[in-house]
């Protein structure tokens, strides 16, 4: 499946357990460049007030949209990215803010053992990622 910018999907536990992907579920986007306020729509569609995405911090790239992290972090993995470079993020365009609480953030293996992302230089680079290509949207 190829997600390109705009992707309408969402998954469920198909044969054998394995997730796949479902046509018309959620909208998420992949963002490489500003986002447009129709992209800005379409990811809030689903919870209102807030965006979920996973953003990569080696290519600087993020997807948002759809109700779970994982969903996002899925389109990026599928988009190229590597699961070890992908953190889960919420971006609250009313506030211009970034909160750092995800699921997929849990990964002793990388030293962070919490929901939310412990180290502050990885915060920070979410951060500097999420910023020009969310705000002032």
């Amino acid at each position: 499946m190829n997600f390109g910018s705009r992707v309408r999907f969402g998954f469920f536990l198909g044969a054998k357990g394995r997730r796949e992907a479902v046509e018309g579920a959620a909208v998420i986007h992949i963002i490489r460049e500003w986002a447009t306020k129709q992209q800005m729509e379409e990811m809030l569609q689903m919870l209102e007030t807030y965006v979920k995405l996973a953003v990569d911090l080696e290519r600087g790239v993020l997807a948002g949209g759809g109700a779970l992290h994982a969903d996002c972090e899925a389109a990026l993995l599928e988009d190229g990215s590597r699961q070890e470079d992908v953190w889960g993020a919420d971006w609250i365009p009313s506030a211009q803010q970034v909160t750092f609480e995800s699921l997929i953030n849990i990964r002793p293996r990388q030293n962070n053992s919490s929901l939310e992302i412990l180290d502050s230089g990885i915060r920070e680079r979410v951060a500097e990622i999420v910023k020009p290509l969310l705000g002032g949207v």
